[in-house]
């Protein structure tokens, strides 16, 4: 099914012209739309205050080459602080509307609509970011923890295990299984990072807790001393920082561990200040916790209190660890901490029935960062639809299980593939469908919130991809395919060297620093395809264009006003792909960046025509 016939418009610089605007300026817009589409007006329709408005567009640019696509401009005005938009283009076959879902010819919902906002942008850095997830219990002990005596741990919780000890199936056991692995051994293995090519690291939570997730934190207010302690922490952002590679922490601001000293307080005194921070049908034993789990009772952020000690000013949780320890100048204290937040359950926090401060919150950690570190990243933990929560003046993105993970995986894994606790194996679907899922998940959240979202094939609460994946090839592809899509790509520590698990609980194998267990293979096309996405301005900030899909294949085109990049992701051998060349762009020619096959221009009739091997994956850039 060829898809590059429809018009275009995403939220990137070549259909953008200011991402990000302030209140009541008035904005270009372009939309490209192929000459076969037959456009003959194109009307911008923007809601201000409310009220629908409609503008005309005209043509300012026609692709060179016979049938070349045109190009339309408008504008919108940022009446409000985030303003729908989309496109009526008129055609004599009737009207079409153009949104985030694509092209229609029924009406439309606004929910759909491009959105152009008037918030902070998210940080620049972003574009350029390879993001890499560290569970800092199974990642790597340091060379002085291995000749020193253990430090000891607050309880009798801890089922201490070796490196080599196979993780306990049981999760109630292997929760409590304690491996020490430390913020130091991560320091020591920082070479591996730079050498697989990423340039930031996600920590999982470094507090002190009585699991080795560390979820369930007895305080914030310092870094757990089996990891280090605060030193440690320090000297890592440091280590990384030298190298050019970003650090950022793991914060839950939905709940605490039944241990933290908080909840002790509010428990031994009902008139306390921390009593607030809590909701208690009956005190002291009877409070609400986060789905009923006893040790994790959830906060109630209407709480001012609380508000200041986690997420609001410099002094703040939220703020301190983002500045760092306190040093002799300014300079010291900008440069050292962490780069941003990841939000545990960002979705849950602040909402429990009729009440919801979930947006205050996390404009309140917003505003946090501007005090301390103004190009922080705020990314959220939601596994949903988050198109409500993501207006850009709170999280700046979200990690992209709704739309990336969940219609990979149905394209990509074992039938019996489950994901994020849904009840039944996932829906099965095409590369068509794999398109349609993005685009309408997408729909309705600003652009630059899409690219400032992290895109991920597993995590610590899945399966490993390579568990789930049909196939190795089809595990390639999906790799393919995580380093080519719009957002941030993360990679949980592991994945790039064939570590499995055939459920998130299997999926926390420390990480075997044998190299003689190494999939080779793995780990260089995880280099290959990094490198080929860090050459590529078009694959870090352009745009997404899908071009052709069919049950087994997908093409798109990731664009900037100077490169044009496509790429082909095939589940099985099929048919090879035929589009018109000039739907796709005025280029015929394509230099291969990735993987196998070429693509062959058809002078005679104007086609050009995708290789149809598979499970396949490539990258050409076009010129």
């Amino acid at each position: 099914m060829s898809l590059a016939a429809n018009p275009h418009h995403d939220g990137s610089a070549a259909y953008l012209a200011n991402e990000a605007p302030g209140l009541g300026e008035r904005v270009s817009v372009r939309l490209r739309v192929p000459a076969s589409f037959g456009a003959t007006d194109v009307h911008v329709r923007s809601v201000a205050d409310g009220e629908p408005h409609y503008s005309m567009a005209s043509v300012v640019e026609t692709e060179p080459g016979e049938g070349g696509a045109v190009w339309w401009e408008g504008e919108v005005r940022a009446v409000n602080p985030v303003t729908p938009y989309r496109f009526l283009v008129e055609t004599p076959s009737g009207p079409r509307w153009v949104n985030g879902r694509g092209t229609s010819a029924i009406d439309v919902a606004d929910r759909d609509d491009f959105v152009l906002s008037t918030h902070e942008p998210p940080p620049a850095w972003l574009a350029d970011a390879v993001a890499y997830q560290v569970f800092p219990d199974r990642f790597a002990r340091s060379r002085a923890s291995l000749d020193a005596p253990d430090v000891p741990v607050d309880g009798d919780w801890p089922i201490e295990s070796d490196w080599d000890d196979p993780i306990d199936p049981d999760w109630k056991q292997s929760v409590r299984q304690l491996y020490r692995g430390d913020l130091a051994g991560v320091r020591e293995r920082l070479d591996h990072l730079e050498r697989l090519g990423v340039n930031l690291v996600y920590l999982t939570p470094v507090f002190p807790a009585r699991s080795s997730h560390r979820y369930d934190a007895s305080t914030f207010d310092e870094v757990d001393p089996v990891l280090g302690g605060d030193a440690a922490l320090a000297a890592l952002t440091d280590a990384a920082h030298a190298r050019g590679i970003r650090v950022i922490g793991d914060l839950t601001t939905n709940h605490s561990g039944d241990h933290h000293r908080w909840f002790q307080a509010a428990q031994a005194d009902a008139s306390s200040p921390e009593a607030s921070y809590y909701t208690f049908r009956h005190h002291p034993h009877d409070y609400v916790a986060w789905f009923d789990v006893p040790s994790l009772p959830k906060f109630d952020l209407r709480s001012p209190a609380l508000r200041d000690r986690l997420v609001r000013g410099a002094d703040s949780i939220a703020g301190r660890w983002l500045r760092g320890p306190s040093g002799p100048d300014d300079r010291r204290r900008r440069d050292a901490g962490l780069d941003g937040w990841r939000i545990d359950v960002a979705n849950m926090t602040g909402r429990l029935g009729e009440v919801d401060v979930n947006h205050d919150v996390f404009r309140d950690v917003r505003e946090t960062m501007r005090q301390v570190k103004p190009d922080a990243w705020l990314v959220a933990e939601h596994c949903y639809d988050a198109t409500t929560d993501l207006t850009g003046d709170g999280w700046h993105g979200v990690m992209a299980y709704s739309w990336f993970t969940r219609p990979v995986w149905s394209w990509l894994a074992r039938p019996d593939a489950r994901l994020m606790g849904v009840p039944g194996p996932l829906p099965r679907i095409g590369g068509d469908g794999l398109a349609a899922s993005q685009q309408a998940l997408t729909a309705g959240v600003p652009w630059r919130s899409v690219a400032a979202s992290m895109t991920l094939l597993a995590s610590h609460d899945t399966s490993r991809f390579a568990s789930v994946a049909v196939s190795p090839a089809h595990q390639l592809v999906g790799i393919g395919l995580l380093l080519t899509s719009v957002g941030v790509p993360m990679v949980f520590a592991g994945d790039e060297v064939g570590v499995t698990g055939a459920d998130s609980n299997l999926a926390r194998a420390p990480f075997p620093w044998d190299e003689s267990r190494w999939d080779r293979g793995l780990l260089d096309a995880y280099r290959d395809l990094i490198a080929v996405r860090r050459s590529s301005d078009a694959l870090r900030r352009g745009g997404l264009r899908f071009v052709a899909a069919g049950p087994d294949s997908l093409a798109f085109v990731r664009e900037t006003a100077d490169e044009q990049v496509l790429v082909l992701a095939s589940r099985a051998a099929h048919e090879p792909l035929r589009v018109r060349a000039a739907e796709i762009g005025p280029h015929r020619r394509a230099e291969r960046l990735y993987g196998d096959g070429d693509v062959r221009f058809d002078a005679s009739t104007g086609a050009v025509e995708l290789p149809g091997a598979g499970p396949s994956f490539a990258i050409w850039r076009l010129g």
